[in-house]
């Protein structure tokens, strides 16, 4: 067997080259980018890249929204996903994916309208407000409030509701 950092012959069972001292090890297989129509909610093309990139499938999602709808090409924007829909292979293989511990979903205990804003600050841990006043003055500042009130409703749509906390009665009261 060679070392691929040297060059020089090493024994098969190494774990180390004793030359340079570089770990033998076989190289990995590439990763592919590949749609799951299983884990997606339109052919799998968002699900498949959050799963590429080891990220929350909703945050993809909402990313493609935003940057399908502010620029004002939203023909674009679905065009681009039915290409990706044609391109992207399909994972029939796929292994069910462990979800990430923490998923961007729509807030239940901090909402004004839907949750959105909300959710997205209990995601990042910042101050709710915060949000808020940068989503409004994102959706002002270019001029294209439909284009933001857009995008708010269609984040309603895409961002998953975190389930209601249930209270329970406590022991005592019983």
């Amino acid at each position: 067997m060679t070392c691929r950092h040297c060059a020089r012959e090493i024994e098969a069972d190494s774990t180390y080259c004793r030359y340079c001292g570089a770990p033998v090890q076989e190289p990995a297989a590439p990763r592919r980018l590949t749609r799951l129509p299983a884990e997606g909610k339109l052919g799998g093309v968002c699900a498949g890249i959050a799963a590429y990139l080891n990220t929350d499938p909703t945050i993809v999602r909402l990313l493609w929204v935003i940057l399908s709808v502010v620029p004002g090409v939203i023909v674009g924007g679905l065009i681009a996903y039915a290409v990706a829909w044609f391109l992207l292979p399909v994972d029939e293989a796929a292994a069910p994916r462990r979800t990430p511990a923490r998923r961007l979903q729509r807030s239940a205990a901090d909402r004004k309208v839907a949750g959105v804003c909300g959710g997205l600050a209990e995601y990042f841990g910042v101050d709710s407000t915060l949000v808020r006043i940068a989503t409004v003055v994102l959706a002002i500042y270019p001029g294209a409030i439909i284009c933001g009130v857009l995008v708010y409703l269609l984040a309603w749509f895409v961002i998953p509701s975190a389930a209601a906390e249930r209270l329970e009665p406590s022991p005592s009261a019983l």
